[in-house]
């Protein structure tokens, strides 16, 4: 029996195995993808960390003028929200085109349909790690004053990465098959921005709208930006994303075990 026949009939937990577990390959991937992008740039990937600077630079007193709020309470709020928001919206739309923008891999030779997920993953955070140094001055300048709590952002982490993942599967699968998905998830980002704390503060919202902090990008934001501020996340953030990624989960297994001998033949 040929190598790729064996690889396309072995169990779904060995083809996702096959895939995570080759960090040489997806990373470099990841990595080529930004040299590419920033290819005779003389910044390189600087120009994340600058253009988004600029941004928080220019939001920052602007709506906490707006708000009423005062600039050193606000200004790492905001730096945190936009940071990480960037992330959020970057590894959800992403996950769409994982296996198509992968196209050219995926029809000339068998490859772990996890592998790409990963890549585009792995993209991200290094994107991501670009950005979460303009925290670093923001918080100086603020007198924020970090805890125990803040380790707190390790499980955090940890779990944004399992969904990321998971999400990818998810998403990778649908929108490869009907290509319209990714319009509508992208429209769906737009709205949740504006649903989710990222530009205004949790205490300032009417009780009776409490219910959008039940979003799952809320969640994870409560949870990962909480710790940075010196403080604790809500309970309820914990339980609200353990939720969320046990369904996650448990969809992307169910698609990935079903579809993910078919991806080739969708694209």
């Amino acid at each position: 029996m040929s190598q790729v026949h064996s690889n396309l009939h072995r169990s779904a937990l060995a083809d996702w195995w096959g895939g995570t577990r080759r960090t040489d390959i997806w990373w470099t991937l990841a990595w080529f993808d930004i040299v590419l992008r920033y290819r005779r740039s003389m910044l390189g990937p600087l120009w994340l960390t600058l253009s988004m600077g600029v941004m928080i630079g220019g939001m920052g007193p602007l709506y906490a003028s707006l708000f009423g709020t005062h600039l050193d309470k606000f200004f790492p709020h905001l730096a945190l929200g936009v940071i990480f928001w960037s992330l959020f919206s970057t590894v959800v739309t992403d996950a769409c085109n994982a296996f198509v923008g992968s196209s050219n891999y995926l029809k000339q030779g068998y490859f772990p349909i996890s592998l790409f997920v990963w890549r585009g993953l792995a993209r991200n955070l290094i994107q991501f790690a670009h950005q979460i140094v303009l925290y670093i001055p923001v918080a100086l300048w603020a007198g924020v004053s970090l805890s125990w709590s803040a380790l707190l952002i390790i499980p955090a982490f940890l779990i944004l990465i399992v969904n990321a993942h998971a999400l990818g599967l998810l998403l990778g699968l649908i929108c490869t098959r009907y290509r319209d998905v990714t319009q509508i998830v992208t429209s769906i980002m737009q709205m949740l921005m504006f649903l989710t704390p990222v530009f205004w503060l949790p205490e300032n919202l009417p009780g009776r709208a409490k219910y959008v902090l039940w979003n799952p990008f809320a969640q994870m934001l409560d949870l990962l930006r909480t710790p940075l501020m010196g403080g604790v996340a809500h309970i309820h953030s914990w339980i609200g994303i353990g939720v969320w990624t046990v369904l996650c989960l448990t969809l992307a297994s169910v698609l990935f075990v079903k579809y993910r001998r078919r991806v080739v033949y969708w694209l």
